[in-house]
């Protein structure tokens, strides 16, 4: 049974190559897309041609790699090149949100090849909510012309503390019912693949920097939206933290909001303040129309005062945690995302002001505040290369060829 204990290797900048006599080593230096010839690897390697000829052949056999093109020949039949073959496989990637779920197919590449959104109240249990993933994701692989052979595994986000160890969520204080449930047996009684879960802000810090920033080796990603937590990649490496709860922003306190109840029972959490429901709170109370942070979104687009007014203050409660975050961990670049951080423009702009005028200058002399480029897919794609950087390690590709030999 796999759980997210065993993908603390995919947090690494690179492949880890290792004893290259073996084939799942070898093969981690096919995984950066390039095609090479058989000459080129003994070269790279120093084994021996036959070596390298029998690893690649074991590869070719299951799919992995594939042909590439000839090579320039300097006399004689051209040496054929071979590459990595993301199609091999596929992953089924789901990010459940408070009241969404998003599931998606891709390929061993990340390259998301169907998706599905549904409206779905994370409160509505586990039972409800994973019986939903389940038929979707079935449905999705037939949409994608793909078996359940074809499947490789599933990475799972859920909006809460993971236990790292077992895969499941302890006590989450917006998902009833969910606590210590185990995702992972629920998963494979009708999906018998790898099953992979993490806390939804780590995936997405995982997916942004993988796409969009994998030379920034400290990274926090910050998701703003019914909740407010952070994923924190240090030295290139995700930081869970002893229980899973690293990260968790939206319940540190922040000054104003002394006389502000938050639903974790504690006065002025940093969610209690600035998340889409509180931000919307707020303009309630002034006579707008608001209920959630799309609400919110909806009135800043409108050019309300009020509302633009209220995300800009939100940004400095943001920026006020942040300021602290900077000045612990020094990270190079900070993101935005989340249903709300992602579209919030005055909300980053509130964040920037406090944390550049309360960070200690040599923190901020390079650091970058910026809005998530990954979007809505960021949680998908963290899920996706979560499982990809698992399957495709050098123990489980040895493990893998051992059995269809």
């Amino acid at each position: 049974m796999t759980t997210a204990a065993g993908t603390d290797a995919g947090y690494t900048s690179a492949p880890e190559v290792g004893n290259l006599s073996r084939a799942g080593n070898l093969f981690q230096l096919l995984r950066d897309g390039k095609a090479r010839t058989r000459a080129e690897l003994a070269e790279t390697t120093g084994l021996a041609r036959s070596t390298v000829a029998s690893r690649i052949d074991a590869l070719i056999n299951s799919g992995l790699v594939g042909p590439a093109g000839e090579a320039s020949s300097t006399g004689g039949r051209p040496p054929s090149r071979f590459a990595f073959n993301p199609a091999a496989r596929v992953v089924l990637a789901v990010d459940v949100g408070a009241t969404h779920v998003i599931v998606a197919v891709t390929d061993l590449g990340g390259n998301v090849l169907a998706e599905r959104r549904l409206g779905q109240e994370v409160a509505d249990g586990p039972d409800v909510v994973l019986g939903r993933v389940v038929t979707a994701g079935r449905e999705l692989l037939a949409e994608s012309g793909r078996a359940l052979g074809d499947l490789a595994g599933m990475g799972i986000g859920l909006p809460g503390p993971v236990e790292h160890d077992s895969g499941r969520p302890v006590k989450p204080p917006i998902m009833p019912g969910w606590d210590g449930f185990d995702v992972v047996t629920y998963v494979q009684r009708y999906l018998p693949v790898p099953v992979l879960v993490d806390n939804d802000v780590n995936i997405m810090a995982l997916g942004e920097r993988t796409a969009y920033w994998p030379d920034d080796e400290n990274f926090l990603f910050v998701k703003v939206a019914t909740g407010i937590g952070a994923g924190i990649i240090s030295s290139g490496q995700l930081q869970r933290g002893a229980n899973g709860t690293a990260g968790d922003l939206g319940h540190v306190r922040v000054p104003r909001g002394d006389d502000v109840l938050c639903r974790c029972g504690n006065h002025g959490c940093l969610e209690a303040l600035a998340s889409g429901p509180a931000v919307a709170r707020q303009l309630q109370s002034q006579g707008l129309e608001a209920t959630n942070g799309a609400d919110v979104l909806r009135l800043v687009g409108e050019g309300n005062l009020q509302a633009i007014q209220a995300l800009r203050q939100a940004g400095r409660d943001v920026g006020d945690v942040l300021a602290t975050v900077v000045n612990l961990l020094n990270p190079s670049i900070i993101i935005i995302g989340g249903s709300v951080g992602e579209a919030g423009e005055h909300l980053v702009a509130g964040i920037r002001e406090v944390v550049y005028r309360r960070s200690l200058p040599l923190a901020t002399t390079h650091l970058r505040i910026g809005i998530s480029m990954a979007g809505q897919r960021a949680a998908i794609l963290g899920a996706s290369h979560m499982v990809t950087q698992h399957v495709l390690s050098p123990s489980v590709i040895e493990a893998t060829l051992q059995a269809a030999g």
